[in-house]
C-alpha cells in the first residue's frame, strides 16, 4: 500500500482538508479521493490528490 495525500482549498487559498490515506495504486487512490470529497461535500472545491512520487492523480481547479 502507498500513502496518498488529499487536499482541498477555499477560493481564497485556505486549506479546508488535508488528509493522508492508503491505496494500492493510482486508480484506487483516485476513486477513494473522490469518495472522501463527496462524503465531505467538497467535490466543488479546489482539490488535488497526489501520489507518494508527487504525481497528480486527481485535480479540480
Amino acid at each position: 500500500m502507498k500513502t496518498y495525500k488529499l487536499t482541498a482549498f477555499e477560493k481564497d487559498g485556505e486549506k479546508i482538508l488535508d488528509e493522508a490515506f492508503q491505496a494500492s495504486n493510482d486508480d484506487e487512490a483516485k476513486a477513494a479521493g473522490e469518495k472522501m470529497l463527496e462524503d465531505k461535500n467538497l467535490l466543488d472545491k479546489t482539490h488535488r490528490c497526489t501520489s507518494p512520487s508527487g504525481k497528480l492523480v486527481l485535480f479540480h481547479p
